[in-house]
């Protein structure tokens, strides 16, 4: 199973995720007829895991938790919601606390 990179071809919904959200980086993969739309602004990340015909497998958020948020990200700081044919992975970023000079 590998995730492939088909951002230019989502290049509508890219811009559109970046116009109105707080994203600074979006990115689409296919994992066959699964579409993943992985995002990440400065406060949270967030992984949508869409699949339109049946129902998204835990092995597939296995594998793209594994291959997408592979920094060490521990299971107990995601906020994982699951609804028909949509899971929606969620993360908060730490805040990087400002040294005054």
């Amino acid at each position: 199973m590998k995730l492939i990179d088909v951002t230019n071809s989502y290049a509508r919904l890219v811009s559109k995720q970046l116009e109105n959200t707080d994203a600074n980086y979006v990115k689409v993969y296919s994992l066959g007829k699964t579409l993943v739309v992985h995002s990440i602004a400065d406060t949270h990340i967030e992984v949508v895991i869409v699949n339109k015909t049946r129902e998204v497998k835990d092995f597939e958020v296995d594998h793209v938790l594994n291959v997408i948020l592979s920094r060490g990200i521990d299971s107990s700081d995601l906020d994982i919601i699951r609804s028909k044919g949509l899971v929606e992975i969620s993360m908060l970023v730490p805040v990087k606390k400002k040294t005054v000079v």
